[in-house]
């Protein structure tokens, strides 16, 4: 695989933030009990294998023990389980969307209120490139590359009016992640969302 010089939310290399609102999951063709509308906050970065663009995550929250088992058991995926409060607000002009986590006794908060009507990006745009990867890329236990689909309708986005994030990123991620605190993210984006798919993984 080829890494792309386009991590997802860091401000060193992307300089990114994306939030989504939370839609049902299906996973292998099922809808799990228990694993549906959940918000979630991770950190990515963005690879090929050849024709096909996925991501690569570094680490990914989730508020349901049952999400984050099917990811670890089903694709090694580096989910852990943390308290998330989200809200969506919409009214007849904006849309305002926040994620709130404990983790280690400290509440992190990112918010993004947007205009409407919510509109389609052109293809090459950052916008479009950053919401717009259909797979996920990691490896098994033994270290064997490992690649899945993940399918969604062309996502909208609300033109961004204001944002803010208090995250202490060294203490979510790591200590090797702990310079982000003094960067700024200057592309921030908010997308509509919509049901997800999510199938077997393959060797690669």
């Amino acid at each position: 695989m080829r890494t792309i010089q386009r991590p997802f939310l860091t401000a060193r290399w992307s300089k990114a933030t994306r939030l989504a609102k939370a839609r049902p999951s299906r996973v292998w063709g099922v809808t799990w009990p228990g694993a549906r509308d959940f918000p979630e906050i991770n950190l990515r970065f963005y690879v090929t294998d050849g024709p096909r663009r996925g991501v690569v995550f570094v680490r990914e929250l989730v508020p349901k023990p049952l999400v984050s088992w099917l990811a670890r058991a089903l694709y090694h995926e580096p989910y852990l389980v943390a308290p998330i409060e989200s809200r969506v607000d919409e009214g007849a002009s904006e849309v305002l969307a926040e994620r709130r986590l404990l983790w280690r006794g400290r509440h992190h908060r990112v918010e993004v209120n947007g205009h409407k009507p919510a509109t389609r990006p052109a293809e090459d745009s950052d916008e479009h490139f950053f919401k717009e990867h259909h797979w996920g890329f990691g490896r098994t236990r033994r270290g064997h590359p490992i690649g899945y689909e993940v399918r969604h309708p062309v996502w909208d986005v609300y033109p961004v009016r204001s944002w803010s994030l208090d995250l202490d990123w060294a203490a979510v991620y790591g200590p090797a992640w702990g310079a982000l605190a003094a960067e700024k993210p200057v592309s921030v984006i908010l997308a509509a969302g919509s049901p997800v798919s999510v199938f077997p993984r393959r060797r690669l």
